[in-house]
């Protein structure tokens, strides 16, 4: 068999990178027969059709005897983020919902000009599945033919079919068939239909928003990919073109042009992908390729660092993406970036210490650097001067009284120590690690032997339920292994080749059905004897590719119905607190609101980023949010009059909630049913259950009472504070349940569709618990919740007062670390605000999850900076920490305490249901409310309450919050 040759292309933001290899070959040197680096062009096609000239030449090779070209570009993410009206087109979101989500409708989160260009029609109509795979409605023809002729008669070409529960298993079906509605009615060659279950997974707005982006681009990646082919014909090769995705495989470039969005951002898995091939860790026999590598890309401004696992693939960053402003769920390489290039500027103090970038020369550095004529100190030069390997470059007379010895020796510490600290950051365990290093400013020491780089994948991603027919859990992973070993093969791979890269089961909390997600990966080397299978063509037609982007006026392009608000500095923002002592809420307050609520949550809450955006939009919209204290209420009512104040939130799995988003009915609904069986014909405040929150910018019972204070037909205030003071799992664990044994009822819970449950009375609250659980099971695993309403005389015992304000507090001061870029302050600014301690700076190495009695249990290790490693069971919030050093262990903090675990990366706090392997986080432990202290308070929310036969020593005294109103009250 003749020699074949894999041409490599990859087009950076500087230069674009053009290699061809030959296999098989037994070393890498031998491997590479041609390489180039031209100028990236504006046009990106021109650059590659300039490198692959010069490697074609260069080579001389036959090019019968191509396997094929692969390409790795940024161009489909840069028009996105660049928002380009000539690449992006309108698109047409239809939602299968029934009633629910209506109140965070497409596009809300958004930025403006996005959203102007793409946001062509939305509309929400019947469809969707609970988590069990029951319809919440079925899907009506007449609706989506109605939506048809709206599509038509606005010119839109595109259409993104979103459907609550797409995921689950038995689900395509519903998104499949208004698929099939769509193009019967309208032509199949007329439109184009993108099911969101082919291009994400749970969580309905992620998933939605990463649907529109790749309905949006579609076309311009037609044209691209079909340009990519015209220079193919111009050097008249007829191999096939594959594009580099996400995770570093290949994909046929006709398949990346129906799912361009799996294309975007892979510029760092190229380097990593090129790293595994030099260092041949590919190579399954070789026992040190068993373990992860650090790989190190140095280019001209910045440094990436990743971990390369011992699959040869990167790892994966955990939790969410934002792509253009947009947020979504891909999983992008976990990379960290610090701004050290071969053109970092390098300054001495008078004292002689050097600092290296961040600021760099980038790609002017030929001819800014002082080792090229220069005026410009650069980390090349430090390396010219010390004399580093392959440093023959440059004219090292050029530095003659410019850098002395010293300070290049200081230069090149100050390098070694940002390396270093990088490179800590990464790490996963304690000890030495092997670390790879790419790019133009390194040098890599290739192994003895060349494997293919070329990898093909597969992956399975969605939710099943166990039982009946489906089977067993273990039965239904081992076919979803079988199915992504088929699916790799069918897209190229060699089946003798194929591996599990990677398995991952997460069963659902709250839900009885047991229904889990399972993400299974299989990666394979490309199959060369069937390689030629892939033909490029795509199915373009006369109007694809003569198709007109979307044209943006310029009133359009720069004033939208709300512009994204330049963010407030923390240190000079006063809220709007009125002479009597209303506090009303700005967009400012309710993203710190949010930001605070997380850390007070424990790691517990669900998926809370639609309330906030649901929140923000109320705020647009003219409606208003107030804050008040209880006393503002006793002293604006009569003595003898009934200040009533309603308890109100959400019971149920965080995984539904993050997909079947309420309706906005479910509260209202729970909250009159109630008023009308206690005959309460007024409210005059409402007052959050609990303080479940997660994410960085969002809340869900936190914020849900505020939604239906913003109500015109409510208009209520919300009081400053809550029942909790934290997150715990169970409803029953609220302060009135420590003084009372009817501190629960009567209850009144809704979904949002109609039906409404009323518990009068019970033996006790536990029961009360019991009861609510099973039959938030039948009403789809979420449900709104109004408990017993409080007089305002009686929030002093059975509210924590100011709870509000501190979360507002605690949000200002992330914003206001992040401002100053002093993230390792976050931890002594939150304790600051309430008496407590870091515990804890790490990374979470295991992560262990199972479901009983509805409930997520589980724990983390987080481990090591240093030697010793933290434990801490889980139970939907984080429950205990403790110190494990060698044999001996100490216990640092425990329920009833709060322990929040934040990332490390931002100063977020992240949930217990994102916890992954890697994450580098910072543990606190703060002091709860006395109350909780006490020996009743101990029964419900201590660490007996979780099964836990530890003492409780408390981590500190609790401090009162320092209550917004008062403070800016004064001030008004």
């Amino acid at each position: 068999m003749s020699s074949k040759y894999r041409i490599g292309i990859d087009v950076g933001g500087t230069n674009t990178d053009a290699v061809i290899l030959k296999s098989p070959s037994d070393s890498v040197t031998r491997a590479i027969v041609a390489w180039h680096k031209s100028p990236t062009t504006p046009d990106v096609t021109s650059g590659i059709a300039s490198a692959l000239e010069v490697v074609l030449h260069q080579s001389q090779i036959d090019k019968e005897n191509i396997l094929y070209l692969s390409i790795g570009t940024t161009h489909f993410l840069n028009a996105v983020i660049e928002a380009d009206p000539c690449r992006l087109s309108k698109i047409a979101v239809i939602r299968l919902s029934g009633p629910y989500t209506a109140r965070c409708p497409p596009f809300i989160d958004f930025p403006s000009r996005l959203r102007a260009i793409m946001d062509g029609h939305v509309a929400m109509i019947d469809g969707g599945l609970e988590i069990d795979g029951k319809e919440i409605k079925p899907i009506s023809d007449t609706q989506l033919k109605e939506q048809c002729n709206i599509i038509r008669s606005k010119g839109i070409k595109h259409v993104v079919i979103v459907g609550v529960f797409s995921p689950l298993a038995s689900a395509g079906t519903q998104e499949e068939y208004a698929k099939r509605v769509i193009e019967d009615y309208m032509g199949k060659k007329n439109i184009s239909v993108v099911c969101s279950k082919d291009v994400g997974q749970i969580g309905l707005l992620e998933r939605e928003n990463a649907s529109i982006l790749n309905a949006s681009i579609l076309s311009f990646a037609r044209r691209t990919v079909f340009a990519y082919y015209e220079v193919m014909k111009q050097f008249d090769l007829k191999c096939p073109l594959y594009l580099t995705q996400l995770d570093g495989t290949l994909v046929p470039a006709s398949i990346a042009a129906t799912i361009p969005i799996r294309t975007f951002s892979n510029g760092p898995t190229n380097s990593m992908r090129g790293a595994a091939f030099l260092a041949g860790l590919d190579r399954k026999d070789v026992a040190d390729n068993r373990e992860s590598k650090i790989v190190i890309d140095v280019g001209g401004t910045t440094t990436d660092v990743g971990v390369l696992l011992p699959s040869g693939f990167p790892r994966k960053a955990a939790a969410f993406t934002n792509i253009g402003g947009v947020r979504t769920s891909f999983s992008m390489p976990d990379i960290h970036s610090i701004g050290l290039g071969g053109g970092s500027r390098v300054r001495f103090s008078p004292s002689g210490a050097a600092s290296v970038g961040p600021d760099s020369v980038g790609h002017a550095i030929t001819s800014s650097a002082l080792v090229f004529g220069g005026e410009t100190l650069t980390a090349t030069d430090l390396a010219v001067a010390a004399k580093l390997p392959e440093t023959s470059f440059g004219d090292s007379t050029l530095l003659a009284g410019a850098l002395t010895g010293p300070q290049a020796e200081a230069g090149i510490a100050r390098i070694t120590q940002l390396l270093e600290s990088a490179i800590d950051k990464m790490k996963t365990e304690p000890g030495p690690v092997s670390v790879l290093l790419v790019g133009g400013g390194s040098v890599v020491v290739p192994p003895n032997t060349c494997w293919s780089i070329a990898r093909i994948s597969g992956v399975v991603d969605r939710v099943e339920i166990p039982g009946g027919a489906n089977g067993d859990l273990d039965a239904i992973v081992e076919r979803c292994k079988k199915e992504a070993i088929g699916r790799a093969v069918a897209a190229g791979a060699d089946e003798r080749s194929v591996d599990i890269a990677e398995v991952t089961v997460v069963q659902l909390p709250y839900v009885a059905n047991h229904a889990s997600r399972i993400v299974i990966r299989a990666v394979g080397d490309l199959d060369i004897s069937s390689v030629q299978q892939f033909k490029n063509d795509i199915d373009f037609d006369s109007t694809a590719l003569d198709e007109e982007m979307i044209e943006v006026s310029e009133s359009e392009q720069f004033s939208t119905q709300f512009e994204e608000l330049a963010a407030e500095d923390p240190s000079t923002y006063r809220p709007s607190v009125s002479f009597d002592g209303v506090w009303t809420l700005s967009e400012t307050d309710m993203e710190w609101l949010a930001e605070g609520c997380a850390v007070l949550g424990c790691g517990g809450g669900g998926a809370t980023y639609a309330a906030f955006l649901m929140a923000r939009q109320a705020l647009r919209s003219g409606r208003r949010i107030r804050v008040v204290s209880a006393d503002y209420l006793l002293e604006c009512t009569d003595a003898d009059s009934q200040a009533w104040i309603m308890p109100c939130g959400f019971m149920g799995s965080p995984s539904v909630s993050s997909e079947r988003i309420p309706s906005g009915q479910e509260i209202p609904a729970a909250c009159t049913g109630l008023m009308r069986f206690l005959g309460i014909k007024q409210v005059a405040a409402l007052i959050s259950i609990m303080k479940h929150f997660r994410d960085e910018i969002g809340g869900k019972n936190g914020l849900e009472p505020m939604l239906l204070a913003a109500r015109n037909e409510f208009d209520l205030p919300v009081i400053d504070g809550d029942l909790m003071g934290r997150a715990y799992p169970k409803l029953n664990q609220i302060i009135p349940c420590i003084y009372k044994e009817n501190g629960l009822f009567p209850v009144s819970a809704a979904d949002g569709v109609g039906n409404c449950i009323i518990v009068p009375s019970a033996r006790n609250n536990p029961i009360v618990e019991d009861i609510l659980r099973a039959a938030c099971t039948v009403l789809g695993s979420s449900m709104a919740l109004s408990i017993s309403p409080l007089h305002a005389s009686e929030l002093k015992q059975n509210a924590i007062a100011g709870t509000t304000s501190q979360a507002w507090r605690i949000g200002r001061a992330i914003a206001m670390c992040r401002k100053e870029s002093n993230l390792r302050g976050i931890s002594d600014a939150i304790t600051s605000l309430q008496d407590g301690k870091c515990l804890f700076v790490g990374k979470i190495i295991e992560v262990k999850r199972e479901v009983r009695g509805g409930f997520t249990h589980g724990q983390i290790i987080i481990g090591p900076l240093l030697q010793e490693e933290l434990e801490g069971p889980t139970s939907n919030e984080n429950l205990s920490a403790e110190l494990i050093d060698g044999d001996s262990r100490k216990m640092l903090c425990s329920v009833p305490d709060l322990i929040a675990v934040l990332d490390a990366q931002n100063g977020s706090s992240i949930g217990t249901q994102d916890y992954r392997y890697g994450l580098r986080v910072v543990v606190l432990g703060l002091a709860c409310d006395p109350r909780w202290m006490t020996p009743e308070g101990l029964v419900i929310g201590g660490p007996k309450a979780f099964g836990l036969d530890i003492p409780y020593t408390p981590i500190g005294k609790y401090t009162e919050p320092r209550s917004v109103i008062q403070e800016y009250c004064q001030q008004a």
